[in-house]
């Protein structure tokens, strides 16, 4: 006969591994967005030659991008409580 929390377990272990996902779903639209933009910075002054101006602008752009989707990800977080 089988414990109670025995039974449980795989119900935990599923919603461990859904919350470690959505986590790290949430850690690669960061650095894919912050990534991103740094990069067409970068691409831009060495295409116009602006050193270092656009490269500036990326990575401003990138911090706005991590903001917003840290901003979504709060919204969301409270309206699921």
């Amino acid at each position: 006969m089988r414990k109670p929390d025995e039974e449980r377990f795989p119900d935990q272990l599923g919603r461990s591994v859904r919350a470690i996902s959505e986590y790290m779903g949430i850690g690669l639209q960061i650095a894919v967005s912050f990534s991103f933009f740094v990069f067409l910075g970068y691409w831009a002054d060495s295409r116009f030659g602006t050193s270092p101006l656009l490269f500036l602008a990326g990575v401003v752009l990138g911090m706005a991008g991590m903001v917003l989707v840290l901003m979504k990800v709060v919204r969301q977080a409270n309206k699921k409580k």
